[in-house]
């Protein structure tokens, strides 16, 4: 049985409606709501010819009808209209994001984390580049006025760490120029496992008589390089899906919660691909992400893949505006991350 334009009409409305409201739909109801040009009981029996073919479900305990997995991804695939992003969410998105190269990375990605979940009322999920596998790229000393110098370290990562440093006495720009480049000859290209006593010793004797520098650098390089593990997750909302009535049920909330603690199985529901990724219910391949629908994408530094931002949420979320929104940040986060070469 084919899919013609009319069931495809009809389908459409059945999951607009249902992702405005998550209510199963009856026939009556459509054909009082849309006006699709046809009666209630036309629409009846087309809404059984699409249960049928796996694009609707039956809920026993209604008389309506909720779209599918299979519904949900063609819908995604071929019916959904571009959501057009609001002004005050590309001013807040802008905000953001716009003075990017004044903060550190990974704070960057705290709060575009923290920016995604506001915006889509969902649950936002980072993997991130874990910072104790990269290397220094660049060390800047940067005068801030006479009693405080910054220090940006860079990794090769795009991972940026700002620590200001109080000193006792001002320093001539052309000296602390002469000190930047003599601390990039001793640790460009180093892992932490690089920065050994040798190292140490030898920044020392380069930075003698500037001693408040070198007692400030090391503790931030340590601090840079040998971060945990676990920072590599960073989730934020994970309360967000209790709006969805259906998740009021103290069960589905405690599994959905549940879900979220296992930081490894949120690792792999996130592809690390240019491209927008929306895997809808059972074609997550992890079991207990199969109720949910998840909208991916990496964020990158050229063609280097930095990590991935997903949004998780039930199947009815509304994956037009999560889509647009998802893709609009990531289009300013690269931008930004691209702007970092300026340090290198």
């Amino acid at each position: 049985m084919e899919i013609d334009d009319r069931k495809i009409k009809i389908l459409e409305a059945i999951i607009n409606d249902y992702i405005n409201t998550g209510e199963p739909i009856g026939s009556r109801t459509i054909a009082r709501k849309y006006e699709l040009g046809v009666s209630s009981a036309t629409i009846r029996n087309e809404m059984a010819d699409l249960e049928d073919m796996g694009y609707l479900e039956h809920l026993h305990t209604s008389s309506g009808r909720k779209p599918s997995d299979k519904g949900y991804r063609l819908y995604v695939d071929k019916l959904m209209k571009a959501h057009q992003i609001t002004a005050q969410e590309e001013l807040l998105i802008r905000g953001m994001l716009m003075d990017a190269a004044m903060f550190e990375v990974d704070k960057i990605i705290r709060q575009v984390s923290l920016l995604l979940s506001r915006l889509t009322q969902l649950t936002c999920i980072i993997k991130a580049t874990s910072v104790g596998k990269s290397c220094l790229k660049a060390l800047q000393l940067i005068n801030i006025d006479n009693g405080s110098i910054l220090l940006v370290i860079v990794t090769d990562s795009s991972i940026i760490k700002n620590n200001m440093i109080r000193i006792h006495k001002p320093i001539e720009a052309d000296v602390l120029q002469k000190l930047n480049n003599m601390l990039n000859v001793r640790l460009k290209n180093l892992t932490i496992e690089g920065i050994n006593l040798e190292v140490i010793n030898n920044i020392k004797i380069d930075l003698q008589g500037y001693e408040d520098i070198f007692n400030a650098i090391i503790p931030a390089l340590y601090e840079c390089l040998n971060e945990e593990e676990s920072s590599e997750v960073i989730l934020e909302g994970e309360t967000n899906i209790l709006h969805y009535p259906e998740y009021n049920d103290i069960v589905r909330a405690k599994e959905f919660i549940s879900f979220l603690d296992d930081k490894e199985s949120l690792k792999k529901i996130l592809p690390t691909s240019k491209d927008t990724t929306i895997s809808i219910g059972v074609e997550n391949y992890i079991p207990e992400a199969r109720e949910y629908s998840v909208i991916s994408r990496a964020y990158s530094k050229g063609d280097n893949p930095l990590g991935s931002i997903g949004i998780i949420g039930p199947t009815r979320m509304d994956y037009s505006k999560v889509i647009s929104l998802l893709n609009k940040v990531i289009e300013l986060l690269n931008r930004n991350l691209n702007n970092f070469d300026e340090w290198g």
